[in-house]
Formats: C-alpha cells, sequence, structure tokens
C-alpha cells in the first residue's frame, strides 16, 4: 500500500496547469505562484482538527475562536480529544457557547474515537482520499467539504477538487467567460485535465473568485 507524502511540487503543479489550461493559465500568470502551505509539513492533530471545525461552523472566526477558548479554559486543555471533552458535561459546553447540534457532535466524535473508528495522522497516510472521506463524513456535523478542506490543507493532497465549493464554481465561470457558475457535476468534468493537481487549481480558482469580488466592491472615494 502506498504511503501519501504531505503536501507537492507547486512548480511541477504550476507547469503543469498552464500546460493543460490556458485559459487557467493566463489568470495563473496574472495572479503569479501560489507557495506551498506550510501547515502542509506541520504538526497535525485529525481528531482535535475536526472538533474545531465542528465549534467553527457557520461563525464569524472572532466569536468562534471566543468560544474554542471558552471550552479549552473549561477542560483545562488545548487539545480536544474524547479524554478531555469527558471533562465537561453538555451543560458546561452550552456555557460556553456552544450550541446544541455542535455539543452532540462533539459528543459524537470523541465516542468514535474511543471506539478507534477515526484513522490516526500516520493511518491516514497511507488511505487515498476517498478512503478518508469516507471513514469522516459519518461523523455528526462532518460533511465532505469539511474534509475536503483537511485533505488540500492539512494534508497536502494534490488532487482535490472541492465540486460543491461556490468560491471554486465561480472562478471556474470566471475563467471561461460563462454568464454562471458551472454546477458541481460540470466543474468535475472541468476539472479532468486538471489532475493530478486539482488542489492547486482550486486554490487559483479561489483566488480568481476573490479578485472579481474585491473589483465590484465600490470604493468610497470621498474620504481623503
Amino acid at each position: 500500500m502506498p504511503r501519501h507524502v504531505r503536501g507537492f511540487d507547486t512548480e511541477a503543479a504550476h507547469a503543469h496547469l498552464a500546460r493543460r489550461d490556458r485559459k487557467l493559465g493566463r489568470w495563473m500568470r496574472r495572479i503569479g505562484s501560489i507557495e506551498a502551505d506550510p501547515r502542509w509539513r506541520g504538526r497535525f492533530d485529525p481528531v482535535d482538527a475536526l472538533a474545531r471545525a465542528i465549534l467553527f461552523q457557520q461563525l464569524s472566526g472572532k466569536a468562534a475562536s471566543t468560544i474554542v477558548g471558552r471550552v479549552e479554559a473549561a477542560i483545562g486543555s488545548k487539545r480536544l480529544h474524547f479524554d478531555t471533552l469527558g471533562r465537561i458535561d453538555d451543560a458546561a459546553l452550552r456555557a460556553c457557547g456552544v450550541s446544541g447540534n455542535k455539543t452532540l457532535a462533539l459528543r459524537d466524535l470523541a465516542l468514535r474515537e474511543s471506539r478507534g473508528e477515526i484513522p490516526t495522522l500516520r493511518q491516514m497516510a497511507y488511505l487515498d482520499n476517498e478512503e478518508i472521506i469516507e471513514a469522516l463524513v459519518p461523523i455528526r456535523g462532518i460533511g465532505r467539504w469539511t474534509v475536503e478542506m483537511m485533505l488540500m490543507f492539512r494534508l497536502g493532497r494534490p488532487d482535490v477538487l472541492p465540486i460543491d465549493d461556490l468560491g471554486v464554481r465561480k472562478g471556474a465561470g470566471i475563467v471561461d467567460k460563462a454568464e454562471q457558475a458551472p454546477t458541481p457535476k460540470a466543474l468535475l468534468e472541468r476539472g479532468e485535465r486538471w489532475g493530478p493537481y486539482r488542489t492547486y487549481a482550486s486554490l487559483y480558482l479561489w483566488r480568481i473568485a476573490d479578485s472579481a469580488s474585491e473589483a465590484a466592491t465600490p470604493t468610497n472615494r470621498s474620504q481623503g
């Protein structure tokens, strides 16, 4: 069983995409190179990361960070796992600002970890993308998109295309000068030429979508 190395050669990815997709290549030259994410090589705890992903859902970064800080103080640890989360009851989690649904999700995550159902980082190195997704999406509150973000930004998998992500779809529509963003199915087909570096293509599509949004935002020139 092959071992998956975290991260990939961004220069090779850039050259491949520019060669395979001239439309995207023009945007890539305009934006410039996107460097390797340092998180690909950093320490990474899958269970803790999933717990934090649950807590951050549907909240601003500031609000979620405040709640996470309260939970860490309540459990006396910065490590969110079944043993540390077991130090407080549901009422205490609610007092920290954790919603009822997120409390249930954290309890489900903790239970599954205690049963050995959550792959460790070492085990993930020998699993392909779909195997990791299949192992994690049964967790309450964890969807495919959340796992895809883990694959892209923490595990550094080179060939992930989050077809349900609105920003990625919007970026693809801008590249093709389409009136509307492609459907997930159309994006999947469109992205076949980007393999095996669909992660790197997605990073550019997000940048492209962001640049279009910034250009569309009116500037207040009355001050100065």
